[in-house]
């Protein structure tokens, strides 16, 4: 296949382009600085400097957009909100107008969203059929997904990734995480009892796979493990695999004085479950979070 990539350097796009070319696909990348671009993923990766120049899709087989600004890297004013958006919107928006445009458009679109969907669900079980609370999250994945169903027709189906929290050995979550339990200050966040979605990046990347190549499936797919955590647990977990304490815990007064609104991301959570994934017959190999987190740490 040929595949269409945005969002190549980040933690899941660097990881799955080797495995793509591996497996004898050819990539090309979309990408703002195409010299940062070629020095992480490799001479065997093509590099679209952008799509303003494209007319269509033709040729391409399937795109894979996982563009965006960081959602957790920046205090939430009124312009970084504006910056999370449009840095998903445009693209998405974009690549569907290509689609549409093409004569032979690619087979699959696969585009990011995330368990942000369905905003801070407090204790519902969460499947894909579930509409999300209305709040900041919820309406940047709304419309971003809204935008990447524009592309959807009988020639090209459209999968939408609602991904937790992704567990990596480099980078990701996981690596801010890891350093106030390094310091002996980790623990729980605010009440603790917020559920924490996440998923082992080898799942991910297997789960992409498998939508990339069933020609069957379509819609919303939440990209999570099968058993979600509270926060609380999760502390508990990486700190008896870090070997250290977990017990400081910090109070939702302070992450909310840090954060502002953003805090929401670490004090809110979704109770999600993989029930589309699992009901196509895809099968996870990480499914407690202590050996997913032995792995990765």
């Amino acid at each position: 296949m040929h595949i269409l990539f945005t969002g190549g350097t980040g933690l899941i796009g660097s990881h799955l382009i080797p495995r793509l070319l591996a497996r004898g696909d050819s990539v090309s990348v979309v990408t703002r600085n195409v010299a940062k671009a070629r020095e992480k993923l490799g001479e065997n990766v093509a590099f679209w400097s952008g799509l303003n120049q494209q007319r269509d899709l033709n040729g391409i087989d399937a795109v894979i957009n996982l563009a965006g600004e960081p959602i957790a890297d920046k205090r939430w004013s009124a312009r970084q909100k504006q910056l999370l958006c449009e840095s998903r919107w445009r693209i998405t928006e974009q690549i569907a107008s290509l689609i549409n445009a093409s004569s032979m458009p690619p087979s699959v679109f696969i585009s990011g969203s995330a368990t942000g969907f369905y905003g801070d669900a407090g204790e519902l079980v969460l499947t894909e059929d579930d509409p999300g609370q209305t709040e900041f999250t919820h309406l940047l994945c709304d419309r971003w997904e809204t935008l990447a169903r524009a592309a959807e027709s009988e020639r090209t189906r459209v999968c939408l990734l609602r991904t937790g929290v992704v567990l990596a050995k480099k980078g990701g979550a996981l690596s801010r995480m890891k350093l106030p339990f390094k310091l002996g200050v980790g623990g729980p966040l605010g009440s603790g009892r917020q559920y924490m979605p996440w998923i082992h990046l080898d799942d991910m990347l297997n789960a992409i796979l498998w939508l990339l190549d069933t020609p069957s499936l379509r819609g919303p797919f939440n990209m999570v493990a099968p058993y979600a955590v509270r926060n609380e647990q999760f502390a508990a977990t990486l700190g008896e695999v870090m070997h250290r304490p977990a017990v400081v815990r910090t109070p939702a007064s302070a992450i909310k004085l840090l954060m502002g609104e953003s805090a929401v991301l670490v004090l809110g959570g979704q109770h999600v479950l993989p029930g589309r994934l699992e009901a196509s017959g895809f099968h996870f190999r990480w499914y407690q979070l202590d050996e997913a987190l032995q792995d990765v740490v």
